[in-house]
Formats: structure tokens, sequence, C-alpha cells
């Protein structure tokens, strides 16, 4: 089997698709906005009842409003409490919608 080759446009798409996700990935490794729900799990759980509740009142997590409802709360900007409940959910409460 040989191994598939990328070239001309294909190169491209392939180059500009994975070129984001690259330089993201080592600066959210050693976020210590996600270090601090990863190495304190019980901030994470006490964030995930707070994510439940939300839901409870008809909010999503991601709505404008749970959001800037977590960054008051957490004392972030709304872009990093975005991040942060993201991560929350996918590693402790994936039932949080």
């Amino acid at each position: 089997m040989t191994p598939t080759r990328l070239s001309g446009p294909g190169l491209a798409i392939a180059f500009a698709l994975a070129t984001p996700l690259l330089m993201a990935a080592p600066s959210l490794a050693n976020s210590p906005l996600l270090e601090s729900v990863k190495n304190n799990p019980q901030r994470a759980k006490a964030l995930c009842s707070e994510l439940k509740a939300l839901n409870a009142q008809g909010l999503s997590y991601t709505s404008p409003q749970a959001v800037a409802q977590i960054a008051a709360r957490q004392g972030l900007n709304n872009t990093d409490a975005e991040i942060l409940s993201t991560y929350v959910v996918g590693l402790y409460c994936p039932d949080v919608r």
C-alpha cells in the first residue's frame, strides 16, 4: 500500500486547515486557565453544577447569557469563560447542554 501524497491545491488546503489547530494546540496545552480545573477537579465539578443550573433555566452553556454569567462568576472575559466551560463540559460533565 502506498501512502497518499497531497500536492498542489490539496496540499495547500490541508496546510491551511491544519495550521490554526497546530498553532493553538501548544498554547492551550499549557494554559493556566485550563490547568486550573485540570489540577482541581473540585473547581471543575463546581462549574459543572453552575452549568447544570443554567441548563435547568433553559440556557445552553454556550448561550451569550450563560457565558456572561460564568465570566462574571469566574472573573474572566467572555472568550475565556466560553473556553473554560467547553473544556469542563468535555472532561467532567458531558451531559450538560
